[in-house]
């Protein structure tokens, strides 16, 4: 009996396939050597003559050639090296962009108002994306307009350091926003700008302390 379909699993992996040795297709391919330099256009019959020569496997680097390219190297050191490389990237592109989160309230004080505003300048300035919530609680849930209008403040008070991908949306006892960075060039900072070196007081006059 036929076997059942089993969901197109080898063409799933088909995409990450790599050809060696007799599995290589093409006549004729343009061989690189163990230590990467271009020996030239060749059969693929000689070339993987060469690797064996050397006890070495002849792998298609890259298919889309005309001819392919081949090299002649370590198959499984190969593979390894591959893995590694595309696990390191993908770990770079998920730190690269994180998204930070400030949370906002229906009635919150200005002092807390501002903290979060600094709070999500910083993480704009600094290239990550920002979530900005807020959580209706008991009667505030009759005015869920007031939540939305908080959040539609917050971001236009951040317009010069990101920009909002969309306007503030109500999901159920929530509002919820995504702000992503605006180009290195355009950020500016108007919140921390305390935090930046400033010019020494004169001797005779001392700074307050900030209560």
């Amino acid at each position: 009996m036929p076997k059942p379909y089993a969901g197109g699993r080898g063409r799933r992996d088909r995409g990450n396939y790599v050809r060696k040795n007799e599995r290589i297709r093409a006549r004729e391919v343009r061989l690189l050597g163990p230590d990467g330099q271009q020996i030239g256009v060749v059969s693929r019959d000689e070339a993987l003559s060469l690797a064996k020569r050397v006890g070495l496997d002849l792998v298609e680097i890259s298919a889309s050639a005309r001819p392919p390219v081949c090299r002649i190297l370590d198959f499984g050191k190969y593979m390894y090296e591959e893995a590694k490389r595309k696990k390191e990237n993908k770990a770079k592109g998920a730190s690269s962009t994180k998204i930070k989160e400030v949370k906002f309230r229906v009635r919150t004080e200005e002092h807390d108002y501002m903290t979060k505003l600094r709070h999500g300048e910083e993480f704009l300035f600094k290239g990550n994306k920002l979530k900005m919530s807020l959580m209706f609680r008991g009667r505030e849930n009759e005015h869920k307009n007031l939540g939305l209008e908080v959040v539609a403040k917050a971001a236009e008070a951040l317009s010069h350091v990101g920009q909002a991908d969309s306007t503030p949306r109500l999901s159920g006892r929530h509002v919820n926003l995504m702000m992503s960075p605006l180009p290195v060039a355009k950020r500016t900072l108007k919140y921390n700008e305390e935090e930046a070196p400033q010019e020494e007081a004169p001797q005779d006059e001392v700074p307050q302390d900030e209560e």
